[in-house]
């Protein structure tokens, strides 16, 4: 007998974990399918990165992508991706807290009073528990502060984020 035998499910039911965030789905429409979005070249990424805001325009995008692996089991960041345990990040600065479409978000962050942006983002990222007590979330944190900017960085860039435009100069 394979002693391994047991572990064979194991996925299965840590995939099974993975969801929509307790949403009851049983009458909600079938999701759309994600668009194919345009990959941005790597000049793309370096223009779009050295206009963000500092210290966002120093962030490192490949550090930014590892370090966000750990936010992949539950988020996708396409364009008109999924909702998984935690919501699709697509568009999320600029979007207040909890008003994502259909999903099934925790009473604290439903009733919270703030627009995700790179400050909220990174005490957030730091720990989410005590940012904003009673929230679903159950990741830790990142402690590092070159882990967080690099991940807002790296967000910024692969999530549709728009820089404001400059004001107009006075006449």
């Amino acid at each position: 007998m394979n002693r391994f035998a047991p572990l064979a499910a194991a996925p299965i039911l840590m995939l099974a974990a993975c969801g929509n965030g307790g949403a009851d789905t049983s009458s909600a429409p079938a999701a759309a399918p994600a668009k194919l979005a345009r990959v941005l070249s790597d000049v793309e990424k370096a223009t779009l990165l050295a206009s963000l805001p500092a210290p966002y325009n120093e962030g490192d995008l490949e550090n930014g992508r590892r370090a966000f692996a750990r936010c992949r089991s539950c988020h996708t960041i396409g364009e008109g991706g999924p909702d998984m345990a935690g919501p699709n990040l697509y568009g999320v600065f600029g979007r207040k807290a909890g008003e994502r479409p259909r999903y099934s978000y925790s009473n604290a962050m439903r009733t919270a009073d703030f627009t995700w942006d790179a400050e909220k983002l990174d005490h957030w990222l730091q720990n989410p528990r005590t940012f904003l007590p009673g929230n679903k979330m159950t990741f830790p944190g990142l402690p590092d502060d070159k882990d967080r900017r690099d991940v807002i960085a790296f967000l910024k860039v692969e999530t549709g984020y728009q820089a404001e435009p400059a004001p107009a100069p006075a006449s």
